[in-house]
């Protein structure tokens, strides 16, 4: 083949490639101009995970556009302006629109996702691994650990390491049922046996408090009644302090139990030799006039 000829047959490929890009350009027109979106699917980006909650809630707020969305001709639909109407809202990382050509229109969602709700006074808020704060949006409601308090000078994600450890454990997790934040050195386990409450203090040292709560629950609570102390501490090392509910004036207010090992703690009954002891000091007689 001459070098002419090569010529010819270069230009003319291209020339067909051309064509057929325009051509495609205006039939692709000419489609969107005739189709319509029949139908929105929602889908979740996260491993593909299925989540009605969220996917239910997508849709109730794309009812709210201002555009039209079923119905409408594929050209009109703005795939990117009804991206950016969802990620006003901070409950997704991340949101992908496109139109298929069978007139759907597909929104792929990556949800936040949090750990704890919050409430702080009249606020309520989700927070995320990060300590995002997520809107609580009732179409967004999802079932995460409840944490209260006032967080003016102790930020809400302060706890997540409590939590975390709380909720990962089986015992502590059907024990405990919300928390409440005083400050950072004062983590408040409220458990479903309601009546008390447990100091839990700060984040260290998880797993020694969670042996002296299980000693607390096993060893001394059951026998000395359920309705005995309305605080249960932990944050001091080595002891467990113990609060009464009843604070007359005879009485001492708190019992020490201290704990050499939590896990071989006995009742506080036992004899001076055991590992658990209660340190009470004796009522102090009315002075006589």
């Amino acid at each position: 083949m001459t070098h002419t000829a090569k010529t010819i047959l270069k230009w003319t490929i291209l020339t067909l490639l051309l064509a057929y890009v325009v051509g495609m350009g205006i039939w692709a027109r000419g489609e969107a101009e005739r189709n319509t979106c029949r139908s929105i699917v929602i889908s979740m980006g996260e491993k593909g995970l299925s989540d009605t909650i969220t996917v239910r809630g997508v849709r109730q707020e794309l009812m709210k556009y201002p555009g039209q969305i079923i119905g409408a001709k594929a050209n009109t639909i703005n795939t990117l302006d009804i991206r950016n109407y969802l990620m006003r809202l901070n409950n997704f990382e991340d949101v992908e629109c496109y139109l298929s050509t069978d007139g759907k229109l597909h929104i792929r969602i990556s949800p936040m996702v949090p750990e704890i709700r919050v409430f702080d006074g009249s606020n309520s808020y989700y927070v995320n691994k990060n300590g995002k704060r997520i809107s609580s949006n009732a179409e967004f409601f999802t079932d995460v650990p409840v944490v209260s308090g006032n967080f003016s000078s102790t930020p809400p994600e302060t706890v997540l390491p409590v939590v975390r450890f709380v909720e990962k454990d089986k015992e502590l997790h059907d024990l405990i049922g919300m928390y409440y934040v005083q400050d950072a050195d004062n983590i408040i386990l409220v458990p479903r046996i309601t009546g008390h409450v447990i100091n839990f203090g700060d984040t260290t040292r998880l797993e020694e408090k969670r042996r002296m709560i299980l000693t607390a629950y096993r060893n001394i609570i059951p026998y000395k009644g359920w309705n005995e102390y309305d605080t249960i501490s932990v944050r001091f090392r080595g002891q467990i302090v113990a609060t009464r509910r009843n604070k007359a004036p005879l009485y001492p207010i708190e019992t020490v139990f201290e704990e050499i090992d939590p896990e071989d703690a006995t009742l506080p009954e036992a004899n001076p030799a055991d590992t658990a002891r209660v340190h009470s000091p004796a009522p102090q007689p009315n002075p006589q006039p």
